[in-house]
């Protein structure tokens, strides 16, 4: 199934709901687009709509950032498919609970696909002072 939306930032909790209505509690999100096109504002927008008031930061450097015990937040943006497999962050990914992935890489989508997980694409495009969300799951 695919959905697509298009809203203003200020908006995105439109997007998050949909997310919540079609993806089932413990599943992976791979979030796509270019630099700054709003995966991180995306990730701390379902952060604070699952009661983490200070929403989501770019876990760039660290890799992970879990929030409460159900959202976890990666970005593999420093680092490649081997690397992060080498690391056993995959293992994470059995945690019950909603992962958010920044920068994932065809291989590691279609390896996690193909291992059975819930798996969902939320591919993000600036339009203006709007951003569209092509949801796939």
């Amino acid at each position: 199934m695919t959905i697509e939306i298009t809203v203003p930032v200020d908006k995105l909790s439109v997007v998050v709901q949909m997310l919540h209505r079609h993806l089932p509690p413990h599943a992976l999100i791979f979030l796509v687009g270019d630099l700054a096109s709003g995966k991180t504002t995306l990730s701390s927008a379902v952060a604070k709509l699952q009661g983490i008031a200070s929403g989501a930061t770019s876990p760039t450097f660290s890799l992970q950032q879990c929030y409460g015990e159900r959202l976890f937040h990666y970005d593999l943006y420093r680092v490649g498919t081997q690397t992060f497999l080498e690391m056993g962050l995959h293992e994470e990914f059995d945690k019950e609970g909603w992962h958010l992935i920044e920068w994932a890489d065809e291989p590691l989508r279609d390896f996690l696909k193909n291992a059975g997980y819930n798996t969902a694409t939320v591919t993000i495009t600036p339009d203006g002072s709007e951003r569209r969300y092509k949801i796939e799951v």
